[in-house]
């Protein structure tokens, strides 16, 4: 029986991660909604402050569950730190860039509206590019190597 390029996404390690993320997204997003709108932080310190929670979360289940990486912890989570980080500022800063766009042509919006939206762009821009990272830099392995889904 062969496996399908979809068959193989949707089984391998991108699946994984999926379940892996909706559990760490629920974990991170919850926080950062909390730091945001009942600790009234910043939109920074509340994006930062949640995606930190969830990462912590997100690296010990991607290493052991979605990688199923033998990766030494000294050697990985510098490399999950990086990716997580250079992640973070790319897709928060374009969706705030982005909220701050919006304000401009609608400026009776308002801003918790647009920097809740902003959180939530950011989030799904995070895990796209989370997915990446990890897979051909933190927890890379010979498979990965060679572009296979698995």
């Amino acid at each position: 029986m062969t496996s399908t390029p979809l068959k193989s996404l949707l089984t391998g390690s991108f699946a994984r991660f999926l379940l892996v993320g909706v559990l760490n997204t629920l974990v991170g997003l919850s926080a950062s909604f909390a730091l945001f709108n009942l600790l009234d932080l910043n939109y920074w310190l509340s994006t930062f402050g949640g995606n930190t929670i969830g990462a912590v979360v997100s690296y010990l289940l991607n290493r052991t569950f979605t990688f199923r990486s033998k990766a030494s912890i000294g050697s990985s989570w510098w490399k999950f730190a990086l990716v997580i980080l250079i992640c973070y500022g790319l897709s928060y800063g374009i969706s705030w860039l982005l909220a701050e766009a919006i304000s401009s042509y609608l400026p009776n919006a308002s801003t918790n509206w647009l920097h809740n939206g902003a959180i939530l762009v950011g989030n799904g821009l995070y895990t796209i590019g989370n997915y990446i990272g990890h897979k051909y830099f933190t927890f890379r392995t010979h498979d990965s190597k060679k572009g296979r889904a698995s």
